[in-house]
C-alpha cells in the first residue's frame, strides 16, 4: 500500500462576530420522543478577502450561487420532514434519507447527531431511508452535497432532542435543568442520580406537534465533529458481514441474468432456441424483455450458462458503425466559437480530446424485485430512490404509491447509483415472469452497455498583454451527459426526458460547478452537447476533470510565455487569498521546485468547487525504464511517485473519512489523465470488463501521499467531499506529464492508444469465460 501522512489540520484563527443562532424545529406528535428541524437560512460570514495581482475577473455563476447552494434550497421545504426518534431501549434512531455506497455518509451523520446529544456515535443508529415521495427534492444523493445540506437541520433536530430530554430529567429528578449533565445516554443530576435516555423518551414527547427553537453547539465546544473517526461500517466490510442488495435473501427471487446484444442498446429481433435454455439445469425461466432475454436459474452461473447458450439475432444498436474518429468528428461539428479573435495580444491555445470512460463500480447493477397482484418491491441502491419509484410505476403500468423502494447500501457509485436501470429492469422481468428475481449485471454488461463519461472536446484561448491576461476563453464539447434523476423526484426527471431538456440542466450542472479561479481578465466558460444515443452519467465530478486538465496545462502555457514558474502564476494571479494560502501550502508541502532527475518533474494544479478549494502538487516519473515496465496483461506507463494534496474545505465533519475520499479521487484523477479509457469499435466498447479497463492499480498508486486538511475561518459550514480530489490531480498529472517529457498532451488518458495489452473479448457470446489459470499466476 502506499505511504501516506495522517490529515492535519491547520489551527483555526478565532472568528469575532458571531454569535449562537436560534434555529427552529419540531416535536412530532408520538408516544416516544421524535423531532424533526426547519432548514433556516445559513449565517452568511464576511466577503472573501480579493487578491489584487493581474487584471480583474468579475464573478462568475458558481462563486456567487453553486450547485450546492442549488441542492440545498430544493431541500428547504421538506426538511421538517426528516425525524430523529429516541427509543425507550435508549438508542436514537434516525432513518436517512440519502444513500451510502461507501462514501461513510452512515458515519458521518452519526457524529452530527451525537455531537449535539452528546453520544457516542455508535449510540446512533443510522438506516437509509425507503423512496419517500413527500420529500419531493429532499431524498437525492449527489453533488457531494449531503453533509453540506445536511449539517445543519439534523444538528437542530438532535439539539431538540436533547433540550427535550434534559427537560423531562429536570422534572424527574426535581433539579434544575442547568445544574444537569448528559453524557453517552445518560442524564445525571448534581445530586449524582442518573436517569437512561430510554426512561426520559415518553416523558420526553408530545400528543401534539409543536414547533420550539433550539440553540446550537458553537463550534469551539465540538468534541465530536471534527474528530478523526473510521468507518462504523469497516469491520463488517473487511469481514463480509455487511450485506448488498444480491446478499439479501428474499424468498423466491432467484438469480437472473440478462443476455444483451453484441452492440451498444442493440435490440432483439429473435430468438431461436428459447425452449432449449429452457431445459438447460437449473434454468427455471426465459422470457424476452425490451432489453434482451432474462434468464432465471436456481444460480448465478446457471443463468450465465444459459444467457451464453442463447441464439439470437440483433439489430446494430444505437450508435452502429461508430469508433472514436467518427464520433469525435461528430463534436468537433458541435463545438461552439471562441469570442475574442487570435492576435488580440498574444494569442495562446490548447486543444484537448478527453475519451469515453466507464462508470462502472466495484458492485455490478444489481436489484431485487417481487411484482405481483398490482404492487411492486424493489430493494437496490440508489441515490435517487424517489425518481426511480416513479419511473418503475410508470413502465409497470401501477400508480407510484403500489411501489416500495427500499433503498440498500450500495458498493460504489461515483454517479452510477443515481440511474435505477437495474431496478427498473428487475421490475420489468419480474412483472413478465410473474416471480420474484434477483437480477445482476455481468461486469461486460457494466463495460459493454453501461452508463459512461461522454467523450468531449476542450478548447481554450487566452490572451496574453505583457504580465497579464486579458481574456480566458473555455469550451466544452461533450457527448449528451445523461443527468437522468433531475432533482430527485418524478418532476424534474420528466422534463429532463423531454426535448432539449437533458441540454437545459446539463447547462444548469456546468454553469453552477465551473470556476476559472484566476484573474485572467474577461473570462468565459460555455458547454455545448451532442446528443448520440449513449448511455452516459454524470459521472464523479462530470465535467470538472475534463476542463481542469484543460484549463491549467494553459496556465503552464501563460506562465512559459511570461517567464514565470507554475507555481508562481498560480499563487500571483489567483482571485481569492484563501484560494492563494491553499496553492501557497501545497507548494510548501511539497518543496516545489526542488531538483528532479531528467524525465522526472513536478506538477501543480488547483480547483474550486463544492464550497472549497483543493490545490494537487505530483511528482511523475517518466523515464524509459519506468514507462517501459512489464506486468502481465497490464496497462504501466509513466508512474506518479508522490502526490501533494491540500484542501480547503471549511468545517470537516470526520477528518478521516475526508481523507479517504481525497485517496479515493487522487487515483480516479491519476486514471483520468493516465490510464482509463474506453474504446469503441464498429458500434461497441472493446473493453468487457476489470481486467482490460485500466483504472488505477497497485503497480500506478502512488507510493507517497501527503493529504493536508485545512480548516478555514471564512468557511463556516462543510464543503463537498466526495469529488473534490478528483480535478486537481488529474490537471496536476497532465502538468507534471507535459513538464517531464516537453511535451504538451493533446488527449487523455495520455495511453489511450498505445497498442492493447490483450486480446479483446468477443461480443458473442456476451459473458466472457472467467479465468481458469489463477493459480498459474500465485506467487
Amino acid at each position: 500500500m502506499p505511504a501516506h501522512r495522517a490529515a492535519t489540520t491547520t489551527p483555526r484563527p478565532e472568528r469575532t462576530g458571531v454569535s449562537r443562532r436560534r434555529f427552529l424545529g419540531y416535536v412530532i406528535a408520538a408516544p416516544t420522543l421524535v423531532v424533526a428541524a426547519e432548514m433556516g437560512r445559513e449565517a452568511v460570514f464576511g466577503a472573501p478577502e480579493a487578491s489584487a495581482v493581474g487584471i480583474p475577473s468579475p464573478p462568475q455563476p458558481a462563486e456567487l450561487y453553486d450547485l450546492l447552494d442549488v441542492l440545498r434550497d430544493t431541500a428547504r421545504p421538506t426538511a421538517n420532514l426528516i425525524k430523529i426518534e429516541v427509543n425507550r431501549d435508549g438508542t436514537v434512531s434516525f432513518e436517512m434519507p440519502r444513500s451510502d455506497n461507501g462514501q461513510g455518509i452512515i458515519t458521518s451523520t452519526q457524529m452530527l447527531i451525537a455531537e449535539e446529544m452528546n453520544l457516542d456515535p455508535d449510540q446512533v443508529i443510522v438506516t437509509l431511508a425507503d423512496a419517500r415521495p413527500e420529500l419531493v427534492f429532499n431524498q437525492l444523493t449527489a453533488g457531494s452535497s449531503s453533509t453540506f445540506i445536511t449539517y445543519t437541520p439534523y444538528r437542530i433536530a438532535a439539539a431538540l432532542a436533547q433540550g427535550r430530554l434534559l427537560d423531562a430529567a429536570a422534572l424527574e429528578l426535581d433539579q434544575d435543568k442547568s445544574f444537569l449533565t448528559s453524557r453517552q445516554g445518560l442524564i445525571t443530576g448534581n445530586n449524582g442520580k442518573a436517569l437512561p435516555f430510554g426512561e426520559l423518551t415518553e416523558l420526553a414527547a408530545s400528543s401534539v406537534t409543536e414547533v420550539t427553537d433550539v440553540v446550537l453547539k458553537d463550534r469551539e465546544s465540538f468534541t465530536v465533529i471534527g474528530t478523526p473517526r473510521t468507518n462504523s461500517e469497516a469491520r463488517a466490510m473487511v469481514t463480509g458481514k455487511k450485506q448488498f442488495a444480491t446478499d439479501l435473501q428474499i424468498p423466491d427471487a432467484l438469480p437472473t441474468v440478462i443476455c444483451r446484444g453484441p452492440n451498444l442498446n442493440s435490440a432483439l429481433n429473435s430468438v431461436e432456441n428459447i425452449d432449449e435454455v429452457r431445459n438447460m439445469p437449473g434454468v427455471t425461466d426465459v422470457e424476452e424483455v425490451d432489453t434482451g432475454v432474462a434468464v432465471r436459474a436456481n444460480t448465478f452461473g446457471q443463468a450465465i450458462d444459459g444467457v451464453n447458450a442463447i441464439r439470437a439475432s440483433w439489430d446494430g444498436g444505437t450508435i452502429e458503425g461508430e469508433n472514436d474518429e467518427s464520433v469525435l468528428a461528430k463534436l468537433r461539428e458541435g463545438e461552439l466559437p471562441l469570442a475574442v479573435p487570435p492576435g488580440v495580444g498574444e494569442t495562446i491555445e490548447g486543444d484537448f480530446v478527453f475519451y469515453f470512460r466507464s462508470n462502472a463500480s466495484l458492485e455490478t447493477n444489481c436489484a431485487i424485485a417481487d411484482v405481483r397482484d398490482g404492487t411492486a418491491e424493489i430493494w437496490g441502491p440508489a441515490k435517487n430512490p424517489i425518481a426511480g419509484q416513479a419511473e418503475i410505476a410508470k413502465k409497470l403500468g401501477i400508480a407510484q404509491n403500489a411501489v416500495t423502494f427500499h433503498v440498500t447500501r450500495g458498493g460504489g457509485s461515483f454517479g452510477r447509483k443515481l440511474f435505477t436501470d437495474a431496478a427498473e429492469e428487475a421490475a420489468l422481468v419480474s412483472q413478465k415472469m410473474g416471480k420474484p428475481v434477483k437480477l445482476m449485471w455481468t461486469r461486460a454488461d457494466d463495460s459493454r452497455q453501461g452508463r459512461t463519461h461522454p467523450m468531449a472536446t476542450t478548447r481554450v484561448r487566452a490572451s496574453v498583454a505583457g504580465d497579464s491576461v486579458a481574456s480566458f476563453e473555455v469550451r466544452h464539447t461533450s457527448v449528451a451527459t445523461e443527468i437522468n434523476p433531475g432533482l430527485g423526484e418524478p418532476i424534474s426527471l420528466a422534463a429532463n426526458k423531454a426535448p432539449l431538456g437533458n441540454l437545459t440542466v446539463s447547462q444548469g450542472i456546468y454553469v453552477t460547478t465551473q470556476v476559472t479561479p484566476y484573474n485572467f481578465g474577461a473570462t468565459t466558460s460555455l458547454l455545448n452537447e451532442v446528443d448520440m444515443r449513449f448511455n452516459t452519467s454524470s459521472m464523479r465530478n462530470i465535467y470538472s476533470p475534463d476542463v481542469a486538465i484543460a484549463r491549467e496545462l494553459m496556465v503552464d502555457k501563460i506562465a512559459e510565455k511570461m517567464g514565470k514558474d507554475p507555481y508562481e502564476i498560480r499563487s500571483e494571479f489567483t482571485k481569492l487569498t484563501r484560494w492563494r494560502d491553499t496553492v501557497d501550502r501545497a507548494a510548501e508541502e511539497a518543496d516545489w521546485g526542488k531538483s528532479m532527475p531528467e524525465g522526472t518533474a513536478q506538477g501543480i494544479a488547483m480547483h474550486v468547487e463544492y464550497k472549497g478549494v483543493t490545490c494537487a502538487v505530483v511528482e511523475i516519473d517518466c523515464r524509459p525504464e519506468t514507462v517501459n515496465r512489464q506486468i502481465r496483461s497490464a496497462r504501466t506507463g509513466p508512474r506518479v511517485t508522490k502526490v501533494t494534496f491540500v484542501a480547503d474545505a471549511g468545517i470537516i465533519v470526520n477528518p478521516r473519512g475526508y481523507e479517504a475520499q481525497m485517496m479515493g479521487g487522487i487515483n480516479d484523477g491519476i486514471a483520468n489523465t493516465l490510464t482509463a479509457s474506453l474504446r469503441i469499435d464498429d458500434g461497441h466498447f472493446i473493453e468487457a470488463s476489470w481486467d482490460n479497463y485500466f483504472y488505477t492499480r497497485q503497480w500506478n498508486t502512488p507510493p507517497e501521499m501527503n493529504i493536508i486538511l485545512i480548516e478555514d475561518s471564512e468557511s463556516p459550514e462543510p464543503g463537498g467531499a466526495g469529488e473534490a480530489g478528483v480535478a486537481a490531480t488529474s490537471a496536476a498529472v497532465a502538468c507534471a506529464y507535459a513538464r517531464a517529457t516537453g511535451k504538451t498532451p493533446e488527449y487523455f488518458p495520455i495511453l489511450h492508444k498505445d497498442p492493447l495489452p490483450y486480446e479483446p473479448y468477443p461480443t458473442v457470446p456476451p459473458v466472457p469465460p472467467s479465468p481458469t489459470n489463477g493459480l498459474d499466476f500465485a506467487s
